[in-house]
Order: C-alpha cells, then structure tokens, then sequence
C-alpha cells in the first residue's frame, strides 16, 4: 500500500500540470501551483474508521498528503488541535453552536506549523538544502525550526517591527535572519533576488506548492471531529490566505471520497480595516484583489497587501456563498479581551478578529439561528504581548488586599 496517494501539481488557471518528484514553485503563467490525489484509489484503501486508530497528529492523512516516502516526514508532533466548544461566549453572541479550532497549541505556537511540517517534509525529499522566505513572524518562526529538525540551512526575511518572539524563535534556530524597514512585500523582493542569485528554495507563500496541504489538514481535522458533518460557517483570519484555500480544498476532496454529504460550509475571510484588500475585491465582486497601500494593523499576521493566490481565496467565498468581513483593531482587541474573560482563552489578535466578525454576522442575521460555527484561532496569544495593555495595582510587601 501506498503512503501517498499524490498524483501531480496542476495550475488552477491555465491547467498546465507538473511531476511531483522534481522542484517547482510557480506555473510557467506566474500562478501558484496545487497538489491533486487518486482519490479513487486513496478512497479504496483508506476509511474514516481507519483514521480511529492512528496517531493524532496531521500525518494521520498521509495518503492524502504528497510525502510520498514515510522517511522523509520531519515532524514535531504537529496536528490533531482541540475543537472546543464556547458555552458562554456562544450565549453572549446569541450563537447556537459555536466552536474554537485552537491551533494556538501546535508547535511554535500557530498554524504555521503544519504547513511547515508538510513544506520542509517534501522539500527534504526533493533534495532541498537551503530554503528562504519572506514573513511577518511565524511563518518565518516554523519554516526556520522545521528546517533545522530536517537538517536543511535557512534565510528569512521579516519586517523590522515583526514580534519580537517570531524574531528570536527564527535566530535561535539558527537561520540567517534579516530585518526590513517595510513591509512583507518589501521582504518578498529581497528574497526573490536572492533566490535568483544563490539558487535557493523559495518557500515564500504559495510560491511551492506543498504549504497548502499542511493547512488543508485543519479541514480534515474540523470534519472528523464533527463526525464528518459539516459545520454551516467557517471563519478564517485571512492574510496571504493559504489556510482558507487549504480548508476548501480539503472539504472539496473529502467530497469526492463520500465521506461528507450536503453543502461546504460557508467560508468567511476576516481582515483588518487597516489591510482589506480581499473584503474589497469581494464587496466588488472581483476575481483578484488590488494591493492595499499603507496597511497597518495590530493583527501582525494579516497585514498582507496582496496575497498571491487572492483569486483562489475569493474563487473559495464565492463557491461557498461565504463573505469577507473587515474589523477594526480596536474592536479585535475588545473581542480578545472577551474571550479570554468568559472561556479562559487567550487567542492571537488574528482569531480575536474571526470572532469578532462571527459576532457582527450574527447582529445582522448572516449567521442564522441553530447553525453550528466554527472559528479559527491562528495562535497563541502569549506569542503578542504587546496587544495586552495592563497597569496592575503595586504592593508593598506587609500590604493587604483590599476587595
């Protein structure tokens, strides 16, 4: 039996299709490449009852994934990350079923880790030695500490103001780290030149085409945990949007394997008011977003101007008959707060703004009522300390406490 059942890359607009065993980034058209199976023979020899018995971590799919040799896996015991559901939260929001995805409790602290995991994983078993990327922090933080688990050199490129935590986790780890005074765009350019010029791996988002089925994983997560039910509304912090295209993809081949029935859930993307570029191309009913100039937000990890694969995010929003929302920071960090004080959770600002937009598609009925929503949390909240501003009363040290 195989360990995976990967069949080929192909271009999603000019349907160009590429060999799985040599290195590729993008199309010879300039667009992201994506990773197709034999469903029909992954179908025949894998079953949701199967999955009952394997790890729980993200390689539980492995023949949905495209390590095609099991020696070749670099993992940190990534995947498998709790869906809990919000009793209190849920009431305060006059949401019937409302569910947290944390991913704050994988490796290094976010999502990222899992498209790390899969990324580094096929890089090693194409020969890669040296990868580099661009990051607002902790995609850097995963791709660098994966790297360094397979072996394999890193660069990476982040803004000079990315959290101060991303940044260590990305020295420590042993990469070559560069700071930009710009944005991640600015930190793109500089690493494409330096791609061009030293020939290394361009990890940079959705420019290999393996980071999306890592994510993908947390789709397949969220649909076994529902005892492969569908939820009627995902909501997703949305940067580069490489987890909300993943989750699509992945209800989309659990489709085609028969192991969920009825419609996809809807899919949300949130953004920041300050980096909208996704709710704008929506709103207007466009296929690609336009770049986002001046884009600013607490929410690091979707300060994104232009996503690459924006035209497949919004291919996902409007199949799904989902939306996108935009919040303001200040509301983001009031959610957070809430958060934290009725269900005990401390999310990333990114997930604060998911659930802040699940709050305002409530209020206005998109979310209707007895439907079951499940909310991305991207991170750990520890990973911002700086979005938490708290002046506790001091003590001298024979003082009381006065309640």
């Amino acid at each position: 039996m195989k360990y995976s059942y990967v069949s080929h890359l192909y271009c999603p607009k000019c349907s160009s299709t590429y060999d799985t065993k040599a290195q590729h980034q993008l199309c010879t058209c300039g667009a992201p490449l994506l990773v197709d199976y034999d469903l029909e023979g992954a179908g025949k020899v894998l079953s949701p009852e199967q999955l009952k018995h394997r790890k729980a971590d993200l390689w539980r799919y492995h023949e949905l994934l495209p390590v095609e040799d099991e020696n070749n896996v670099v993992s940190l015991g990534e995947g498998m990350t709790p869906l809990v559901p919000l009793y209190r939260l849920a009431r305060d929001m006059a949401v019937d079923h409302l569910y947290i995805k944390d991913e704050g409790l994988v490796p290094t602290g976010t999502f990222k880790a899992r498209g790390a995991a899969v990324g580094v994983s096929k890089a090693k078993e194409l020969g890669v030695e040296e990868l580099a990327m661009p990051t607002n922090g902790n995609a850097g933080a995963a791709w660098a500490l994966y790297a360094a688990r397979a072996g394999m050199k890193s660069t990476i490129v982040m803004p000079e103001d990315a959290p101060e935590i991303t940044r260590n986790e990305v020295a420590i780890s042993g990469a070559d780290l560069y700071l930009v005074n710009g944005l991640i765009s600015d930190a793109g350019k500089i690493v494409g030149r330096a791609v061009k010029e030293y020939g290394l791996y361009d990890a940079s988002t959705l420019k290999e085409p393996y980071r999306i089925e890592g994510k993908k994983t947390m789709g397949l997560e969220i649909a076994e945990q529902l005892g492969f039910k569908m939820p009627d509304v995902i909501l997703y912090p949305t940067g580069g949007g490489v987890g909300l295209i993943g989750i699509h993809k992945a209800l989309k081949e659990l489709k085609v394997l028969g192991w969920v029935e009825g419609d996809l859930p809807r899919l949300v993307a949130v953004q920041a008011t300050g980096c909208a570029p996704i709710v704008r191309a929506w709103e207007e009913g466009k296929r690609e977003s336009e770049f986002w100039n001046d884009s600013e937000t607490k929410a690091f990890g979707i300060n994104v101007p232009k996503a690459l694969g924006d035209f497949l995010v919004l291919d996902a929003l409007y199949e799904t008959n989902g939306c996108a929302v935009a919040v303001d920071d200040e509301v983001m960090l009031k959610e957070q707060e809430r958060l934290a004080r009725l269900e005990g959770s401390f999310v990333c600002p990114e997930g604060a703004a998911a659930f802040a937009a699940a709050r305002r598609l409530k209020e206005t009925e998109w979310i209707k009522e007895g439907e079951t929503v499940v909310v991305l949390n991207t991170g750990a909240g520890i990973k911002y300390p700086d979005t938490v501003d708290i002046q506790p009363e001091r003590l001298e040290k024979e003082a009381a406490i006065d309640k």
